[in-house]
């Protein structure tokens, strides 16, 4: 099937994770928080993929994941402390009973115990998840064993042009979907001329045909490297002749890496599910760029209207939702969504047969009106 594919209409669309809409990819890194995010000392609750995670840096400065709920009597130990042990180690005090966890999540002590009292508390702990720093970003393995025992068997992504030292701009909001849906919709390229009509991103009744070459990429695809459109104005502050290549990777991070001259923009969309009808998105840029000095508020404040009006659109979207309706999905405008969805059942199939992934993906050039 080509124009007017329906997401029911294809069986292999109800298979592990599970229907679009439905269902978190696992054996993956996620991006769970900013470096800068986690003081040392300090313990936070966080929800990813509808799992409670206690994401915190212990007082020497280890990233630490934890299931946040004591095994004891269901506690969040992100309400409690850090304490260190007799022999140097880092632990987490529940703030219930002061069971105390070890950054490994053994327990190391029962502080009601008593002397006669035999139990083996090595043979207690809580789940501990993989994390890892890479570039300012702090990142989770969501493992698919539900006793946590899956070990992450690749690095976080290395992302380009992270260049001129802090993020010059960070921007979170909250959609009120399901990560597919908001992963769709911020790659989605027909939309532009209806949800975001700003004077300065577009002229008005710009629209025209547009023809782009992606190519594979790592988990993921890319648009290649090329001029931005005309009609696309907030290039214009960069001055000079902007180069841009916009990419998505699995699981849901997307990227524009922008070259002019030796300057370079990256902005980089990163998509966390919070719940099943909740996505945490997560704006960063970094640039060496000398606009993002000059003109900061001002870019500042248009990427925030434009991440609000995904969000509006979004919860508009969810009217219609609410009646569970099957999807059509075009060609070309929407060949990224289909492509979204292969490549999650490509890499759930790929871990449940203990194979190597294989991007079905393949060179195109997509053309849309826009």
């Amino acid at each position: 099937m080509t124009e007017g594919d329906r997401d029911s209409a294809d069986p292999a669309s109800a298979q592990s994770p599970a229907r679009f809409g439905e269902g978190f990819l696992r054996d993956i890194w996620w991006f769970a928080a900013l470096s800068s995010d986690l003081k040392p000392g300090k313990l936070a609750r966080h929800e990813l993929l509808g799992e409670p995670v206690l994401l915190s840096r212990t007082p020497a400065g280890e990233v630490v994941a934890l299931r946040d709920v004591c095994p004891h009597r269901a506690a969040p130990l992100s309400a409690g402390r850090f304490s260190r042990e007799p022999d140097g180690r880092e632990s987490v005090v529940c703030p219930y009973h002061g069971w105390r966890f070890g950054t490994d999540g053994v327990c190391a002590v029962i502080p009601s115990l008593v002397a006669g009292q035999a139990l083996d508390t090595a043979r207690i702990r809580v789940r501990r998840y993989p994390v890892a720093e890479s570039q300012g970003l702090v990142f989770v393995w969501m493992g698919g064993d539900p006793r946590g025992e899956s070990l992450p068997d690749a690095p976080p992504p290395i992302f380009p042009g992270v260049v001129g030292g802090k993020p010059k701009l960070i921007d979170r909001m909250d959609f009120a979907a399901h990560v597919d849906h908001a992963v769709v919709g911020l790659m989605d390229p027909a939309h532009g001329p209806y949800v975001h009509r700003q004077w300065w991103w577009r002229a008005a009744d710009s629209a025209h045909d547009k023809a782009k070459r992606f190519e594979p990429r790592e988990a993921g695809f890319a648009m290649v490297r090329h001029e931005p459109s005309k009609n696309s104005r907030a290039y214009a502050i960069l001055g000079g002749e902007p180069l841009t290549e916009i990419s998505f990777r699995l699981p849901a991070l997307r990227w524009e890496h922008v070259a002019v001259g030796r300057r370079q923009v990256l902005l980089l969309t990163a998509l966390t599910p919070v719940t099943e009808t909740k996505t945490r998105i997560t704006q960063v840029v970094w640039s060496d760029h000398p606009a993002f000095a000059l003109f900061k508020s001002v870019i500042a404040a248009g990427a925030r209207a434009f991440l609000r009006q995904d969000g509006d659109m979004v919860n508009l979207q969810n009217q219609g939702l609410r009646y569970d309706p099957a999807l059509l999905w075009i060609d070309d405008a929407d060949r990224q969504a289909k492509w979204y969805q292969q490549l999650k059942r490509e890499w759930t199939a790929s871990r449940q047969e203990g194979r190597a992934f294989v991007n079905p993906v393949e060179p195109a050039t997509l053309r849309w009106r826009s």
